[in-house]
């Protein structure tokens, strides 16, 4: 019976620490200082290809995607008859792609990747400034007025009003993020 008893509390321990932990990581990230977004890709350093359009200042352990790789991924496959729909690399991406924090902290977007980038907010998601990328979308307006965000650097982003904003790159445009501002 006393054994019984020890696998029943233990359960219920096991149950409550894995709610509290839950319920921690969700108060820390709306109340904690990690209002970060890194901006992200993995551009293959070594592939040549990449020098026309800005190059890649990966790291060579770090970058692993071509350019051929990189343009193979932009479309679904699924879609017929002609794959008309941008689908997007992967590897080009914002981490987290939403994040939640209360009102008079700010956002900062740091470009961890090997290729310019930019994270601008937009009233609704769209195509960028890149026609070849912009596969089914019509342009953001905002990003005629692109501000690049440079391998390396960090945008901030001070005073936000409560509500949901998106941030989206003009560049990559399916690199996308919502910011939540309670």
């Amino acid at each position: 019976m006393k054994q019984g008893a020890i696998a029943v509390a233990a359960a219920l321990a096991f149950v409550a620490g894995g709610w509290a932990i839950d319920r921690f990581d969700v108060a820390a990230q709306v109340n904690g200082n990690d209002n970060n977004i890194s901006v992200m890709d993995t551009c293959d350093p070594g592939d040549e290809a990449w020098e026309p359009t800005g190059g890649c200042s990966q790291k060579q352990q770090r970058g692993d995607v071509t350019t051929a790789e990189f343009f193979a991924l932009l479309r679904s496959p699924l879609t017929i008859p002609d794959n008309a729909f941008l689908i997007g690399h992967p590897a080009w991406r914002n981490e987290p792609s939403h994040v939640t924090f209360n009102q008079g902290r700010s956002l900062r977007a740091t470009n961890r990747g090997g290729r310019g980038h930019s994270f601008t907010e937009v009233a609704n998601f769209g195509g960028g400034v890149v026609d070849i990328l912009n596969i089914g979308l019509d342009p953001a307006p905002e990003c005629a007025a692109l501000r690049p965000l440079p391998p390396g650097e960090t945008q901030v982003f001070s005073n936000l009003s409560a509500g949901l904003h998106k941030f989206q790159c003009c560049i990559h445009p399916w690199m996308r993020a919502t910011v939540r501002v309670q």
